[in-house]
């Protein structure tokens, strides 16, 4: 797993949205009995094989994430936030309002990437948001010792075919970034980074701000106010 990014800021949460239904967990035990399930069948396996359990392990994520939808709703969003352990609410419904104007506006914002993060997990997509984020963290490395290890981890662990947290990229940009990681640069997961940016932005936003998740959020900061 990629550890460089420790800031809470960016790491966020580790647990989910205490408020899930029990939906949530059956998905949850589902997904996890297949992923074992489809590891036991391709152990020793060709790579076929690997190949062929890894399309149907994305496959039930996909629908296991649509099973979880209804389980979004989180009623005390202060279990959610970043700055443990105090979990004030520290937001304004003003600022809560202006994620929905841009993608860049919520990704900016610590509660907006909080608050994201936990939608995310609804999906069983967190590694998109999660891979940007290292992206944006190990553009900050100043050291040239390092650049070389921290893009290794973040290829192994994102972007190298059947990695633990694959992200969804097509094979010219797995290609590229492959090819740029042998020779590291700040700018080396640029086009990756770009892609999954693009995709959580067209996809996994909208649905965001439609959440129980966001119109929980907007609720109690208003709830303040009065």
């Amino acid at each position: 797993m990629y550890q460089e990014a420790a800031d809470p800021v960016i790491q966020g949460l580790d647990e989910p949205c205490p408020s899930s239904t029990c939906q949530n967990h059956v998905a949850t035990s589902m997904l996890t009995a297949t992923r074992q399930s489809l590891s036991d069948h391709t152990i020793g396996k060709d790579p076929q094989a690997a190949r062929t359990g890894q399309r149907q392990n994305r496959g039930m994520r996909t629908r296991l994430g649509c099973l979880s939808h209804k389980s979004d709703s989180c009623n005390d969003f202060t279990a959610i936030l970043p700055d443990k352990p105090n979990r004030a609410l520290k937001l304004s419904t003003e600022e809560a309002t202006r994620w929905a104007d841009s993608f860049d506006s919520l990704l900016s914002h610590k509660y907006g990437v909080a608050a994201f993060r936990a939608f995310l997990k609804t999906e069983f997509s967190e590694e998109n948001l999660e891979f940007w984020l290292a992206c944006e963290e190990f553009k900050k490395t100043r050291s040239a010792t390092k650049l070389a290890s921290k893009a290794h981890r973040i290829f192994e662990e994102f972007v190298d075919v059947q990695a633990p947290r694959e992200v969804n990229i097509d094979f010219q940009t797995r290609e590229v970034t492959r090819n740029n990681v042998q020779e590291p640069s700040l700018s080396c997961f640029d086009q990756a980074q770009g892609k999954v940016h693009s995709l959580m932005e067209k996809d996994s936003y909208p649905r965001f701000l439609r959440s129980k998740i966001y119109t929980d959020l907007l609720t109690q900061t208003q709830r303040r106010l009065s």
